[in-house]
């Protein structure tokens, strides 16, 4: 191995040989040239780590690099080894860093091959929460995680709701988002949360509740009882077709053509979340004691709570029951569990000719009817299942007796207090025996 103080005249003198072989500067110790046998030459450092080992660090190509920044390049490296540092170590933990920079996920790929997956097993309402961010969020879908930022979500927050979406929405939206994100910091993804500092939308909680009046809810039931009937003409047509042609016939339909009407009704008269509606078993269900059970694995508090069934949600459960149902009090088509009715319960919204009303809004219904008729708020919060009274108050307003009886005292005289009249009295008397 040549020693000499290394010029560009030694780099281009220097030919290449059967095997490799180094130049070796005199003026910088560890410095040095390494020829290829295939011609190429590359500076590097050689130095001894802390236990005593020899190694090296390519600084890069004699073709790429000039001969001066090469030896500053040298000196750095030299000088935190120096200090303690080994050189290797810390490309290939820059390295290592570059490398999960490529790896990570992006929003999409997160959704789908990680969160979407744990979703399905730990989420009741795992469908609608995929669908709210693949849905939200479609300007972040290709970005990696680590480039999701608080601003920039900001900035989508506003032209969210420049475009006209409510602020209870964008909440929800961002929602979903932070929880996401929350594991992927759990799971070790990311280092930390990126939307820590992003806080929810100030939101009216007492804006107007949607319920039907009694006008809506009599054209509700009347458009569930046509479409009854309609289902049932429909069968009975299609049974006559098949029995002139010899062809097995359907079954006949009972007092429900589908499970549409007993939804609704019962939805009506218990207050049942869609979600847990669709959840209800049969053993749920206590006919003779008059009682529904949600249990706490499909309620949105996740603590059991016991609904009283009334003569109608009575009634059609028994009606419905009599039908060949499975385990399921409302399985769908191949026995599986609903996951929505939209195109159905649209169908009779239009019908009804009802504007702007939700199936939730049926729970919204239940509850305002009950506080209408005076029943106090804490059994409306038992009987909806709310943790605690915040969420039953906005039904307060549907309930005026109380504050107006309250306020009327303003309007009474005063009344005399027992002391006030027995100090007349006794004045009176005295003044009596004075005269």
């Amino acid at each position: 191995m040549p020693k000499a103080k290394i010029t560009e005249a030694h780099i281009q003198a220097a030919k290449p040989k059967s095997a490799p072989y180094d130049l070796l500067d005199t003026a910088l110790e560890g410095f040095l040239v390494r020829v290829h046998p295939t011609g190429n030459k590359a500076y590097y450092v050689k130095y001894k780590l802390p236990d005593g080992r020899r190694t090296r660090t390519k600084i890069g190509a004699c073709s790429s690099i000039a001969l001066k920044d090469a030896r500053a390049a040298a000196k750095i490296e030299l000088a935190k080894v120096a200090k303690g540092q080994e050189i290797n170590e810390v490309r290939r933990e820059q390295a290592a860093a570059r490398k999960r920079e490529k790896n990570a996920h992006t929003l999409e790929t997160f959704i789908e091959k990680v969160y979407e997956p744990w979703a399905e097993s730990n989420l009741k309402s795992h469908t609608s929460t995929i669908q709210r961010l693949k849905k939200s969020f479609p300007t972040l879908y290709r970005k990696k995680l680590s480039s999701i930022t608080g601003w920039g979500i900001e900035q989508w927050r506003a032209k969210r709701l420049k475009a006209g979406v409510s602020r209870a929405t964008v909440n929800r939206d961002i929602g979903a988002l932070k929880s996401m994100l929350a594991r992927a910091v759990e799971w070790g993804e990311l280092s930390e949360h990126p939307l820590k500092s992003v806080k929810p939308l100030t939101v009216d909680k007492h804006a107007r509740t949607r319920y039907l009046n009694d006008d809506e809810e009599k054209r509700i039931r009347e458009a569930l009882a046509a479409r009854d009937a309609k289902l049932k003409k429909g069968r009975a047509s299609a049974n006559a077709w098949r029995k002139q042609r010899g062809y097995t016939l359907y079954p006949e339909f009972s007092m429900y053509a589908d499970h549409m009407t007993p939804m609704v009704l019962l939805s009506l008269n218990t207050g049942v979340r869609r979600g847990e509606l669709f959840q209800l078993r049969w053993p749920d269900v206590d006919l003779e004691r008059r009682v529904l059970t949600v249990r706490g694995v499909t309620a949105k508090s996740e603590k059991t709570r016991h609904i009283p069934l009334n003569d109608e949600a009575l009634h059609v459960l028994k009606s419905w029951k009599g039908r060949d149902t499975n385990w399921l009090v409302f399985p769908g088509k191949h026995g599986q569990r609903f996951d929505n009715v939209n195109k159905a319960w649209s169908a009779i919204l239009d019908t009804a000719k009802v504007k702007g009303f939700r199936w939730h809004d049926l729970r919204h219904t239940f509850a305002s009817k009950l506080v209408m008729a005076s029943v106090d708020l804490n059994t409306v919060r038992e009987l909806l299942g709310h943790s605690d009274l915040k969420m039953t108050l906005r039904y307060a307003h549907l309930s005026p007796k109380h504050k107006a009886e309250a306020v009327s005292v303003l309007c009474k005289p005063p009344e005399k207090s027992q002391t006030s009249t027995r100090q007349a009295a006794n004045i009176a008397v005295v003044g009596g025996r004075d005269a």
